[in-house]
C-alpha cells in the first residue's frame, strides 16, 4: 500500500502541475541557474551611445526580446535532457551516477550503471567533453559512473536521439560528462564532510587488517608477492607439486605468502562514521591578449558500508500442488565494505579570441576492501541430520580491489568565419588489481560437534586468487563544419573519428592442499592456524594451482574503429529545421584467449563488422515557446569484452560468478521518437516524449547451473522491442505574495518526471541462440528463453518516477528539497533450467537535502544536510513460482545521513 500511494502521489503531482504553467513566475534569477537558460531571458542592457547626434556620456536603455527556449537545447537538434551545475547541487549526490537516476528516463542499477529508457548499460555510451573513457570493470567495457565525483562536473549532457557525429553504438543514449573549466573569476574552496547508514555506522560489522596504508586506498606492500611466490609466479610456471616444483619448493612457496592479516575476518563492534574531503582551486591569468586559465580539483572519500541478508538459489520441484521452487543453498551473510576514493583533476586552458585549446588531465583511484561471512547449507551435499546445527557450512570472504582511471584530454576549438574547426585527442588507462582474493569454508562435523576444514572434503576448502586488467583508450576526432552563404540557414558538417581499445586480463587461481589427511584437531583451528607455516612444514599443505579450471586464465582483447560521417542542418522554413546524415563505422573486435603453462588455448573470437547508420531530426518550433522533434535512426551495440571471454570473474555487489560466451554477435537497433517541448517561462518546462526500438540480437544475461554451481552468462536473443513514454515538468512559484521578508525572494521548484516503458524478447519457431552449455552448437531460442510467458529485456523498469520539491532563495544560497524516486520491478537474470527469472524490485525511496549559505568573517559557507532512503526500502532480488520465493540476493539498505561544510575564500 505504501508503495501504491507513493506512485500515485508522484503520478499526480506531475499531472497537476501542467495545469498551473501559465501562471506567471518572474522571480529574479537564481545565482545557480544555469547560462544557457538565462541567456535567452528577456534582458534589459545599458549601452552607451557615442557618433553623430548623440552626446558623450549618454545612455539609452534598449531592450532585446529573446525566446525561451534554452541555448543549450535549441542550439541542438537532438532529444536532450541536460543535468546543469545546479540541478546537481540540488540532488545533493556527491557522485554522478545518483545525480543522474533524477533525468528522465534514467535509472541506476547497482549505484553504478546508468539504465537508459530501460535498456542495459551496453546500450549507452559514457563521454568525458565528448571523447572515450575505458573501463576498470572486468565484467564491462562501459565505465561505471560511480568513480566520478559530481566536484569536477559543470554539466552533463543525456542525448537520447541518435546523431552520426556520435560513435554508433548508440542505444539508450549518450551520457557526455563535462568537467569543469577555469572560471572567469578566480576561487578556493575547502570542503570536508561526515555520515553513515543505520545499518552500518556504529553497529556491528566485519573487517580483517590488511595493511597498516589501507585507508589511504594504496596497499603498504602486505599484499605484494614476495620471495619465493614472487619467484614461481615470474618463472611462467604451473605452481604445484610436480615436474617443474618439488615438494619443498612448494612448501617454501606456500609459506611466503602473507597469511593472518589478509585471512583473519574480526568482529567490529562499532564501524566508525564515513568522512570526506575535498579542495578546489581555479584562476585565469591573462597573457596578453589571450587568457589562461587553470583549474585544479582534489578529494578525499572514506566510505564503509554493511550488508545483511540472505543469499538463496534452488530448483524447480514438483509437489501435490503443483510445482515449486525449492532451495539447494541457503545462506544468510554479512559483509563489510570500506571504499576508499581519491581523485584529482588538472585543467589548463588558452582561449585567445574564437579559439579555444584546453588540456585536461583526470586522476580517479578507488579500492574496495571487503570482509565478507556466510552460514547456510548446501542441500545436495549436506543432508538433514538432528545432530546438526540449522547451518551446516560457514564461509569467509576477504578481498581487496583496487580500481584506478587516468584521463589525459587535448581538446582545440577553432573558428575562422563561417568554418569552425574541433579536434580531441585523448589517452586514457584504466587498471583493476585484486591480490589475495581468498575465501574458505567449514562444514559441520557430527562427531566432532564442531566446524571443521580439512582442506580435502567436499565443502572444506581454502582458495587465493591473484587478477589484473589493465584496459587503455587511445582516440581521436576531427569536426568540420561549414555555415553555407545561401537563402536558407544551412550548415555542413564531416568527421573523422578514431577509436583504439585494448583490454589485457590475467587470474591465477589457488587451492591449499594437504598432501595427506590432517589430524582432526588440525582441521578445527582457526583459518590462519590452519595455513600456518607450522603446519605447511609439518603436514605438507601445499599450494596447488587450479589456474584455467574453468576458463581461460588470461586473454587480450581489443577494439578498433574506423569511422567517418557526413551531416547537415538546415533550415528550409522559418521554424522547421532539419539535421540529417550517415555515419560509415568500421569495427574490428576481438578476444584472444591466451595458453598458459603450455594448455591449448580456447579459440579467438573475432567480430569484424561495418555498418552505414543514418541518423535524421526534424525539429518544428512552431510557437516562440514550443516545439516538436521528429527522430529516426539506426544504431549498433557490440558485446563487451567480458560477455566475450571464456573467464569467470566473481561480482562483489551480488556474490555471483560470470562467465562469457565467445559465440554472441552483435547487436543492431532501428529507433523512432518524438517529443512535444514547451518551455512557458525561464528554466521552466513541460516536455512529453514517445519511443519505440526494435533490436535484432539483444544480448541477455542468463542464469546456468552446472552441478551445485550457479554461473551468469550471456546469450543472443533473436528479436526484442522496446517502446514508453516519457513526461517532463518543471515549475517555480513565487512566494514573494505570502508575506514578510522571510518570502520576499523564496519560491517553490516543482521538477517531476515519469517514463513508461515496456519491453518484449519475441522468438519464433526455428529461432536459435548459442548458450553457455551449448557452445559451440546452436540450440533452440525457447530453450534459453522462456517462451511461455512474455519476457521483457534484462534491466527493464516499466515505471520510473521521479518528484523534487524543493523550497529555494532566488537571492543567496538557501535550498530544502525532498525527493523521491520510484522504480518498478525490472528483470536481472533469466532463471536457469526454464526457471523463472531473477526480478529485483527496487521501490521508492525518499530523500531529503537542506543547503545553507551563510557569511561568517567575510567568508562564504556552504552548510548541507543529507537523509536518504527515509523509507528504509531494502533491496530485494527474488525469483518467484506461485506462492514459493527464493531470495536471491536480499539485504536490508538502512537509511543514510551526511552532513558537510564548504569554505569559500
Amino acid at each position: 500500500m505504501k508503495r501504491i500511494f507513493g506512485t500515485a502521489l508522484l503520478l499526480t503531482s506531475a499531472l497537476i502541475a501542467p495545469a498551473a504553467l501559465a501562471q506567471d513566475s518572474a522571480e529574479p534569477q537564481n545565482a545557480e541557474t544555469s547560462p544557457e537558460a538565462a541567456a535567452d531571458e528577456p534582458v534589459e542592457e545599458e549601452v552607451e551611445i557615442s557618433g553623430p547626434g548623440a552626446d558623450a556620456g549618454d545612455v539609452q536603455e534598449i531592450v532585446v526580446q529573446g525566446r525561451y527556449i534554452p541555448n543549450v537545447i535549441r542550439s541542438t537538434p537532438e532529444v536532450v535532457s541536460v543535468l546543469s551545475a545546479a540541478d546537481i547541487a540540488r540532488t545533493g549526490e556527491g557522485e554522478v551516477a545518483g545525480a543522474l537516476q533524477r533525468v528522465t528516463g534514467l535509472s541506476v542499477v547497482g549505484g553504478k550503471f546508468v539504465y537508459v529508457r530501460g535498456l542495459g548499460e551496453r546500450y549507452s555510451l559514457a563521454l568525458l567533453n565528448g571523447s572515450p573513457l575505458p573501463s576498470p570493470e572486468p565484467l564491462r567495457r562501459v565505465i561505471p559512473l560511480d568513480l566520478f565525483p559530481t566536484s569536477i562536473l559543470a554539466s552533463t549532457v543525456v542525448q537520447k536521439s541518435y546523431s552520426v557525429d556520435y560513435p554508433g553504438e548508440f542505444g539508450g543514449g549518450v551520457i557526455n560528462l563535462t568537467t569543469k573549466n577555469a572560471p572567469k573569476e578566480a576561487f578556493l574552496d575547502i570542503g570536508f564532510g561526515v555520515g553513515g547508514d543505520t545499518e552500518t555506522t556504529f553497529e556491528v560489522g566485519h573487517t580483517y587488517f590488511g595493511s597498516r596504508g589501507d585507508w589511504t586506498g594504496y596497499d603498504s606492500g602486505e599484499r605484494s608477492p614476495k620471495g619465493p611466490f614472487a619467484a614461481a609466479l615470474a618463472s611462467g610456471k604451473r605452481i604445484l607439486a610436480g615436474a617443474d616444483f618439488s615438494v619443498g619448493e612448494i612448501r617454501d612457496i606456500t609459506a611466503s605468502l602473507s597469511n593472518s592479516r589478509t585471512n583473519v575476518i574480526q568482529r567490529n563492534l562499532d564501524i566508525q562514521p564515513n568522512f570526506s574531503g575535498d579542495i578546489a582551486f581555479g584562476k585565469t591569468f591573462p597573457i596578453g591578449a589571450a587568457d589562461l586559465g587553470v583549474i585544479a580539483i582534489a578529494g578525499y572519500n572514506n566510505n564503509w558500508r554493511t550488508r545483511g541478508g540472505v543469499q538463496q538459489f534452488g530448483n524447480i520441484s514438483s509437489g501435490a500442488n503443483g510445482n515449486f521452487l525449492e532451495p539447494i543453498r541457503d545462506f544468510d551473510f554479512l559483509s563489510t565494505e570500506n571504499r576508499i576514493i581519491v581523485n584529482g583533476m588538472v585543467g589548463i586552458g588558452l582561449n585567445f579570441g574564437d579559439q579555444k585549446i584546453k588540456f585536461n588531465n583526470l586522476f580517479i583511484r578507488d579500492t574496495l576492501k571487503e570482509a565478507r561471512v556466510a552460514l547456510g547449507n548446501n542441500f545436495d551435499t549436506v543432508g538433514p541430520s538432528p545432530t546438526r546445527p540449522d547451518a551446516t557450512i560457514q564461509t569467509g570472504i576477504t578481498s581487496w580491489f583496487e580500481r584506478q582511471l587516468f584521463d589525459s584530454q587535448l581538446i582545440g576549438e577553432f573558428k575562422f568565419g563561417g568554418v569552425s574547426l574541433d579536434l580531441r585527442g585523448t589517452y586514457a588507462k584504466s587498471q583493476r588489481d585484486a591480490p589475495y582474493e581468498r575465501s574458505y569454508s567449514y562444514v559441520f562435523n557430527e562427531t566432532f560437534q564442531d566446524y571443521v576444514n580439512d582442506l580435502r572434503a567436499p565443502g572444506q576448502e581454502a582458495f587465493v586468487a591473484f587478477s589484473e586488467l589493465d584496459d587503455t583508450v587511445w582516440s581521436g576526432a576531427i569536426d568540420l563544419a561549414y555555415e553555407v552563404p545561401s537563402e536558407y540557414p544551412l550548415t555542413l558538417q564531416a568527421g573523422y573519428y578514431y577509436y583504439d581499445n585494448t583490454r589485457d586480463s590475467i587470474r591465477r587461481d589457488f587451492q591449499f592442499q594437504p598432501q595427506a589427511a590432517l589430524n582432526p584437531a588440525v582441521a578445527q583451528q582457526r583459518i590462519d592456524f590452519l595455513l600456518s607455516d607450522f603446519n605447511v612444514f609439518s603436514y605438507n599443505v601445499l599450494l596447488t594451482e587450479t589456474t584455467g579450471g574453468l576458463g581461460s586464465a588470461a586473454f587480450t582483447a581489443g577494439l578498433r574503429v574506423h569511422a567517418g560521417y557526413g551531416m547537415l542542418e538546415i533550415e528550409p522554413v522559418d521554424g522547421v529545421t532539419l539535421n540529417a546524415g550517415v555515419r560509415y563505422e568500421d569495427g574490428a573486435q576481438f578476444v584472444q584467449p591466451l595458453a598458459l603453462f603450455g594448455i591449448a588455448a580456447a579459440p579467438r573470437t573475432d567480430l569484424n563488422n561495418d555498418y552505414f547508420l543514418p541518423a535524421g531530426t526534424i525539429t518544428w518550433n512552431f510557437a516562440e515557446d514550443m516545439q516538436l522533434r521528429v527522430a529516426g535512426s539506426q544504431t549498433i551495440a557490440r558485446p563487451q569484452f567480458r560477455e566475450l571471454a571464456p573467464q569467470p570473474y566473481r561480482d562483489t555487489d551480488s556474490g555471483r560468478t560470470f562467465f562469457g560466451n565467445q559465440f554472441l554477435k552483435d547487436s543492431q537497433l532501428t529507433n523512432l521518437e518524438a517529443r512535444y517541448e514547451w518551455y512557458f517561462d525561464r528554466d521552466q518546462r513541460f516536455t512529453i516524449a514517445g519511443f519505440w526500438k526494435d533490436i535484432s540480437n539483444p544480448i541477455e544475461a542468463v542464469a546456468v547451473q552446472v552441478g551445485s554451481s550457479f554461473f551468469t552468462s550471456f546469450a543472443n536473443a533473436p528479436k526484442a522491442t522496446l517502446y514508453g513514454l516519457e513526461l517532463e515538468v518543471q515549475k517555480y512559484f513565487p512566494l514573494e505574495n505570502v508575506g514578510g521578508d522571510f518570502w520576499a525572494d523564496r519560491r517553490f521548484a516543482v521538477v517531476a518526471n515519469y517514463t513508461y516503458s515496456d519491453s518484449e524478447i519475441k522468438i519464433k519457431p526455428g529461432d536459435t541462440t548459442i548458450s553457455f552449455t551449448s557452445a559451440p552448437n546452436p540450440v533452440s531460442a525457447s530453450s534459453v528463453f522462456d517462451t511461455s510467458r512474455k519476457l521483457r529485456l534484462s534491466g527493464q523498469s516499466k515505471h520510473l518516477v521521479n518528484l523534487q520539491l524543493s523550497l529555494e532563495d532566488t537571492s543567496k544560497l538557501s535550498q530544502q528539497s525532498l525527493l523521491l524516486t520510484y522504480t518498478s520491478d525490472r528483470t536481472t537474470n533469466r532463471g536457469p533450467n526454464a526457471s523463472p527469472d531473477f526480478v529485483e524490485k527496487p521501490g521508492l525511496r525518499v530523500d531529503v537535502v537542506l543547503r545553507q549559505g551563510v557569511l561568517i568573517g567575510g567568508k562564504e559557507l556552504e552548510f548541507k544536510l543529507e537523509g536518504r532512503n527515509l523509507t528504509s526500502t531494502d533491496y530485494r532480488e527474488q525469483q518467484r513460482l506461485g506462492d514459493s520465493v527464493l531470495n536471491i540476493n536480499s539485504y536490508d539498505l538502512g537509511t543514510s545521513y551526511a552532513a558537510s561544510l564548504t569554505v569559500k575564500f
